[in-house]
């Protein structure tokens, strides 16, 4: 892994085929203040001692709170007409993880992953059963209708008139928005993962994509790195993205931006695949490749003040 670069941790607010003209002023400005916010949130309690995995749920809740972002609030709305929300959660040290599916009443979708890992039971629990367990666990909860934007329920129509689906921030959007991500490496060199969305415009009811699932969206650990995917979730399920950069560390001796760069630039091409991840190894390594006009994206580390990008 090399020389410990002390903590370090990045952000992403989805990868599309993004071009400057696409992308308003104010949606920009707006996207950008939303990345720095939720990286300094999580920036914060590394530098305070705090573990990845508080980090990562502290900047994947900021970013969930935004309805500029495909998660939680102002998540994409299915065929339907409402929020299906996914989320994942693991942690490096010991592979503990998280996961909630097709959740529709959970303010906050990555502390249902969070509730679902701790409790240690199950790793995965969906629809239902997913908002009952929020529920019960007195997670803060809210109606169908708080996650439903004006932005949201135009941007439905427009793609039920198309007759299709697809990601809510591709080649014809002129505003974006994206799913979205958090990895982290903390002073003790553990790592975590956090995953967040609401999928893809006007998708069937009941449509799983690869946030959810581990080692396809969501991976993370100490041993390789933490991994959060986005982009054509179809593709990331199929080549078991996340967990495929893990194995390539572990078993091909790859760096994380060996190995990251090889299954973004390379593996996920040869199926069509399009999209971007964010990696951090042990050691406080970061990598934040796409393969997409551009990637909402956020970094920072314990010698260096955040940094947003988005081309």
């Amino acid at each position: 892994m090399g020389v410990n670069v002390g903590f370090a941790i990045a952000v992403h607010g989805g990868a599309g085929l993004i071009a400057r003209h696409s992308l308003t002023a104010a949606r920009e400005e707006a996207c950008r203040a939303g990345l720095h916010t939720a990286v300094v949130r999580g920036q914060a309690i590394l530098a305070a001692g705090g573990s990845a995995l508080d980090a990562v749920v502290e900047a994947a809740k900021s970013l969930e709170d935004d309805p500029l972002f495909n998660a939680g609030r102002g998540g994409v709305l299915n065929a339907e007409g409402f929020v299906e929300m996914d989320a994942a959660l693991m942690q490096g040290m010991d592979r503990t993880a998280g996961a909630i599916t097709c959740a529709t009443t959970i303010r906050n979708p990555i502390l249902g992953a969070r509730a679902v890992l701790e409790d240690g039971r199950h790793v995965l629990l969906s629809g239902a059963g997913a908002d009952d367990f929020g529920a019960q666990a007195h997670l803060p909860l809210a109606e169908r209708g708080y996650f439903i934007t004006p932005a949201r329920a135009e941007q439905l129509e427009k793609m039920k008139a198309a007759n299709a689906y697809g990601l809510d921030h591709g080649s014809t959007e002129k505003d974006v928005y994206g799913t979205i991500g958090a990895v982290a490496c903390d002073a003790a060199g553990h790592v975590a993962a956090a995953t967040s969305t609401g999928g893809m415009v006007n998708q069937s009811r009941g449509r799983i994509g690869d946030t959810p699932l581990i080692g396809a969206g969501t991976y993370a650990w100490d041993q390789t790195a933490a991994i959060s995917g986005t982009g054509h979730g179809e593709a990331f399920i199929r080549l078991a993205v996340a967990h495929r950069i893990s194995a390539y560390m572990e078993l091909g001796g790859l760096s994380v931006v060996e190995a990251c760069d090889r299954v973004v630039h390379h593996d996920l091409p040869q199926i069509g695949g399009a999209g971007g991840v964010i990696a951090v190894d042990a050691s406080g390594n970061l990598s934040l490749p796409f393969n997409t006009g551009g990637m909402f994206r956020a970094w920072a580390r314990e010698d260096a003040p955040p940094t947003v990008r988005i081309w």
